[in-house]
Order: C-alpha cells, then sequence, then structure tokens
C-alpha cells in the first residue's frame, strides 16, 4: 500500500517496536492523535526489508534531532525519562 502524507507531532508523539502477533512485530508512529503502523512485508526477505527500513530511518532521524539540536541559539535537548519531565 502506498501513500503520502505531510504531518507533525503533537506533545505526546512517540514511538515503540510492537508485536501484532508474538510472531509479527512492528514499528508503531505515534503522532498525537493519528498513528501508523509499519508491518512486516508479507513477502520473503521482508524481515530483511524492514531491518534495513528502520535501520535507514534511525540514521536519518539521528541526523534530523542533531539539526535541530544545534540551531543557533538553541540549547541541545537532553533526552530524559517521560516521567522525568517538569
Amino acid at each position: 500500500m502506498g501513500f503520502n502524507a505531510t504531518c507533525t507531532p503533537g506533545q505526546d508523539a512517540g514511538a515503540a517496536m510492537i508485536r501484532v502477533t508474538p510472531e509479527v512485530p512492528a514499528l508503531a508512529i505515534y503522532l498525537d492523535p493519528v498513528n501508523i503502523a509499519i508491518q512486516l512485508p508479507p513477502f520473503p526477505g521482508g524481515s530483511d526489508v524492514l531491518m534495513r527500513f528502520c535501520r535507514e530511518l534511525s540514521r536519518e532521524a539521528a541526523k534530523l534531532a542533531d539539526h535541530l539540536g544545534n540551531q543557533e541559539g538553541r540549547h541541545a535537548l537532553a533526552e530524559e525519562a517521560p516521567d522525568a519531565r517538569s
């Protein structure tokens, strides 16, 4: 299935690895209020495709986070546990 979307994360946005079934992992993206689940492709080698995608997504997300944290006049954001926020 293909689609294009543009969205922005809400205050409670997050992401998690979930299991659709015990054998089927997925990546859940909670955008607050929209949710997206990226599931294992249903073809031979699908787990390799999803693995490569997740690694690329991780690298590119880290680049964007670094860029946003290094903008002029902006302090770097420290990662905190959700319950440590004040």
